[in-house]
């Protein structure tokens, strides 16, 4: 009997995303404005990769490390945005057990490994501008190779360790989640076990990773900046922030509002809008990525004409 019991407990095959509603115009906008910011975000992001592939111009680290946060851009909101937008059009927002293990595992390793890339991207900036003798040699291509794998090791880490707190739960009677996606919180407030463990664990985990990645951001750019003050040219200076600043609003806007959604305890986050938090960086931000750095950024706007120029000599 109480092996049956505890089998009732745990024997959830499904849950059910509620979205942003039940009208039709609940589900008919989100899944419209879903799809317009998944396509352009896959246009934009799949162009700045070819971009930087096809010119030898851009094969440097500052290139490859943006090249690889567009292909992170792509698998993040490619976990979310067809499972969503399905969802909103057919009207069946069920998904399964493990759909929605899979899916939180691989949202957790995408998001993790950004901020990882990001505080990667600040010390290569660092190192280009405050060292740039020594850049080659210290920023090698197996250096950055090594540096992106890390990323991804230290994602994986912290979403096996997320994921396994999580699914470890009990879950009866309610399958709703208040959410159009799998996500940690919305998670533990259906299960009818103590959260308290998973509720530390994920402050815990989060506030280290969004600690030691801003930490490193931090210190580059007060590296940076003291540099680029002493530089006495203001042409130099300005090339010199130029490099920089997108990349400053990227992690501002990012570090922001990951914090805010998991650094926050349980009680104060139910106060608080958080799925539409959410839409930005899982949809939003990502989609803007490529514009930030591409309108800002006078090497990838000239390989773009020379690009498009020579596809019309081609023609």
């Amino acid at each position: 009997m109480e092996l049956m019991r505890e089998w009732n407990r745990t024997a959830v095959m499904e849950f059910i995303l509620l979205g942003f509603g039940n009208g039709p115009g609940c589900q008919m906008i989100p899944s419209v404005l879903f799809l317009v910011i998944y396509t352009v975000t896959v246009l934009g992001n799949t162009t700045l990769v070819l971009i930087i592939r096809v010119n030898s111009r851009l094969h440097t680290p500052m290139y490859f490390f943006l090249m690889n946060l567009s292909l992170l851009d792509l698998c993040f909101t490619s976990t979310i945005a067809p499972k969503a937008m399905a969802s909103f059009l057919s009207g069946s927002k069920v998904i399964s057990y493990n759909g929605c293990a899979t899916q939180f595992f691989l949202f957790c390793l995408f998001l993790t490994t950004e901020g990882f890339l990001l505080a990667t991207m600040a010390y290569d900036r660092y190192t280009a501008i405050c060292n740039p003798l020594l850049y080659p040699v210290t920023m090698s291509k197996w250096v950055c190779i090594q540096m992106v794998v890390g990323s991804y090791i230290c994602g994986c880490v912290n979403s096996m360790l997320q994921t396994g707190f999580t699914f470890m739960l009990h879950y009866c009677g309610c399958k709703e989640i208040d959410h159009f996606f799998c996500d940690g919180p919305p998670l533990n407030s259906l299960s009818c076990s103590d959260t308290y463990i998973n509720d530390l664990v994920t402050f815990t985990l989060c506030g280290l990773i969004i600690a030691s990645t801003a930490l490193i951001v931090l210190i580059s750019y007060i590296y940076i900046i003291s540099t680029v003050l002493r530089i006495r040219s203001a042409e130099g200076r300005h090339k010199a922030f130029s490099t920089c600043t997108s990349h400053m609003l990227v992690v501002t806007l990012f570090s922001e509002t990951t914090a805010f959604m998991y650094t926050q305890p349980t009680w104060l986050s139910s106060l608080y809008p958080r799925k539409a938090v959410s839409v930005f960086y899982t949809f939003v931000f990502p989609m803007l990525n490529p514009f930030i750095y591409s309108l800002r950024n006078k090497d990838v706007k000239e390989a773009l004409r020379r690009t498009m120029g020579h596809k019309s000599l081609t023609k």
